[in-house]
């Protein structure tokens, strides 16, 4: 199971994360861009997840509604730039609905070593002010229990294909 490396340079309108996941890339890219696959394990482990919208295509939109047991819901949307593949990633926008107007653009890369990969995320923020609320609003916490499940759905994955 491997452990977020989360960089955010002074000053820097970015978020850089890298984790390591003991599963080929092309395993790993597919449960990024599979709805039933992301729906197991993306977000807070207290939290629902639904899709009502998931088009990883370029132009595609997608729409993801977190639900917590008190009621509460948070929802987020965004459109995805070029054509996700293992090789050239996942690109696209990325903005949370409780405070609009505030987005952000992400990329994703799937580096695979001795069928370990490697993924790589850059979030780049419009102000520093955003930046610095997203690492505020609980983000690093939320994405380790997500990859926690996600290191559990990769091992009966790649189980399943040996």
């Amino acid at each position: 199971m491997g452990t977020s490396k989360i960089t955010a340079e002074p000053g820097s309108l970015q978020i850089l994360v890298e984790r390591e996941f003991d599963a080929p890339a092309e395993v790993l890219f597919r449960a990024h861009v599979d709805p039933k696959l992301l729906k197991q394990w993306m977000g807070p482990d207290d939290l629902s997840m639904e899709i009502p919208t998931f088009e990883p295509r370029d132009g595609g939109r997608w729409d993801w509604v977190f639900t917590a047991p008190d009621g509460d819901v948070q929802r987020f949307h965004g459109v995805t730039h070029g054509t996700p593949s293992v090789e050239n990633g996942i690109m696209g926008t990325f903005e949370w609905l409780g405070l609009p107007g505030h987005v952000s653009f992400q990329t994703m890369t799937f580096e695979e070593h001795d069928g370990r990969t490697t993924l790589r995320s850059n979030s780049v923020f419009q102000t520093l002010e955003d930046r610095d609320g997203m690492i505020a609003s609980g983000m690093e916490s939320g994405m380790n229990q997500g990859y926690a499940k996600l290191d559990k759905l990769l091992a009966t994955l790649t189980t399943t294909q040996r």
